[in-house]
């Protein structure tokens, strides 16, 4: 990966919607380099996926919250049975399986609390191996980037 990928790459994380020609003109490429360029990229897996951000509020998930839990039992098939159960909530947008005392962390995009309250009642109550979770609510976003730095 050269300068002019580093280029398109981080031009192509703020704004994926450019079309090739312009994106082209802004790295200095004709339209078919910058195509050939765009395409490897994909093809070496180094662009995941192109997607929309939408506005959470806009779409009806205003309240975001993070969600620290620790497990009962610790073993790696127990953190993976409690993450299948957790990606399969369409409020979860985010679960990472983390070190430290925390075993998992997730993210959730709500329409309201009682949707929470509904999540937890399946995700943290009796047979799902949770020991005890912490809930914080997001009341100001103050950085939430999608880009990274190269």
């Amino acid at each position: 990966m050269d300068r002019i990928d580093r280029h398109i790459l981080n031009l192509m994380q703020r704004d994926a919607s450019r079309t090739n020609a312009q994106l082209a003109d802004m790295v200095g490429l004709s339209p078919s380099s910058c195509l050939r360029r765009v395409r490897r990229l994909r093809l070496s897996g180094m662009i995941d996926r192109v997607v929309a951000i939408l506005n959470p509020a806009r779409a009806g998930r205003a309240i975001k919250a993070v969600i620290t839990v620790e497990l009962i039992r610790h073993g790696d098939q127990q953190q993976r049975q409690f993450l299948q159960l957790a990606i399969a909530e369409e409020a979860v947008t985010q679960a990472y399986a983390v070190t430290g005392q925390t075993d998992v962390v997730l993210i959730m995009q709500l329409r309201d609390m009682e949707e929470f309250d509904a999540i937890c009642e399946r995700l943290f109550r009796e047979k799902t191996n949770v020991a005890r979770f912490y809930t914080m609510v997001v009341i100001r976003t103050a950085k939430e980037e999608t880009a990274i730095r190269l």
